[in-house]
């Protein structure tokens, strides 16, 4: 089967994570896919409407992949309107995941805005597994409001296995005692040694820039902050120049690229 030609896969699970998100559990259908390394993607295809790149968020099973999808058109709600049982096309994998493992001893700092915890949550998940490979592990979470937070029913299971988890919201709600703010108020509780440390950020393009600046002001080199990067994808395979950014074509070059390539890229206004 070519990187052209979508796999089937059916729909064994699907969980409302907010108003708008749903993770779908799909199972394939098919031979499985090659094994998605954390922070690659798929294109996933909805029959008769289209397809959309999107950020593996887990795996499920044997050969089966766990996508989170905000509805923002008609194709991503199609995915997300998808109920179990239903059959969609799947590409991939694609692009450059995150780097993985880390350096032995190293800390990390994982920082996520709103849908850009879904790549990085493999990540999280590999850390809590192998805890004992590295030093602090801090995970810095942000949303738009509480309701907006993904995933709160893992972060206690990733702070028993050592993860410090960290959450702040742009607006409360009634019953929230948290954090309000931007995600990168959260660097104030960082305890890491910047010489050993590696960052990881995904998230809206401009909470990226500051939170890249601000791990790069804590001392952290810029080649060992990785950012996962967005543009509009629809080949997967580097032919058809939609994704470009500077002289990366992000589906073949990224989507993550460390901060020292990154960060100057997007810098420039309109690039």
């Amino acid at each position: 089967m070519s990187t052209m030609t979508p796999a089937r896969y059916r729909v064994a699970e699907r969980v409302e994570e907010t108003a708008d998100t749903v993770t779908l559990a799909l199972q394939p259908v098919d031979e499985p896919l090659p094994v998605f390394r954390p922070g690659q993607f798929a294109m996933l295809y909805a029959f008769g409407v289209g397809e959309v790149p999107i950020s593996v968020s887990g795996r499920f099973g044997a050969g089966g992949l766990l996508h989170t999808v905000r509805a923002v058109g008609a194709t991503s709600g199609a995915l997300c309107a998808a109920r179990p049982g239903a059959t969609l096309g799947v590409r991939g994998p694609f692009g450059r995941g995150w780097v993985l493992p880390a350096p032995a001893g190293a800390d990390l700092v994982v920082v996520a805005g709103g849908l850009g915890l879904a790549p990085l949550r493999p990540l999280v998940r590999h850390a809590a597994a192998d805890r004992d490979r590295y030093g602090r592990v801090a995970v810095l979470i942000g949303a738009r409001t509480p309701g907006d937070l993904l995933y709160p029913g893992e972060y206690d299971e990733w702070r028993a296995a050592g993860v410090e988890v960290a959450t702040t919201v742009d607006r409360a709600a009634a019953g929230w005692t948290g954090r309000v703010g931007v995600v990168t108020a959260l660097f104030e509780e960082l305890r890491t040694d910047p010489a050993r440390t590696a960052g990881f950020v995904c998230g809206p393009e401009v909470m990226m820039r500051f939170a890249a600046r601000g791990l790069l002001d804590r001392g952290i080199p810029a080649e060992r902050v990785w950012l996962s990067l967005e543009r509009n994808m629809h080949c997967g395979i580097g032919h058809c120049g939609h994704c470009q950014l500077g002289p990366l074509l992000l589906c073949r070059d990224g989507p993550v690229a460390a901060c020292s390539t990154a960060l100057p890229l997007l810098s420039v206004k309109e690039l």
